[in-house]
């Protein structure tokens, strides 16, 4: 079977994980951080650190973009 172009595969090659940083504060983070918010927001995907994760909870769950925090 051969793939098409554009297709998802990239040769074998992996690809190297990219280093979180708070998408509010610019804290970053070394690995994954189990306790950090993951949000899509007109389809990005956005990482919230813990503290402004907690400072902003009711947004969050109100499901509010980060724009109107």
């Amino acid at each position: 079977m051969t793939s098409l172009s554009g297709g998802s595969d990239n040769g074998g090659s992996a690809q190297e994980p990219q280093p979180l940083v708070c998408a509010r504060c610019g804290t970053g983070a070394e690995g994954p951080q189990p306790t950090w918010t993951c949000s899509v927001e007109n389809g990005i995907r956005q990482y919230f650190c813990d503290t402004c994760s907690r400072d902003n909870l009711r947004a969050i769950e109100g499901r509010l973009d980060s724009a109107w925090w």
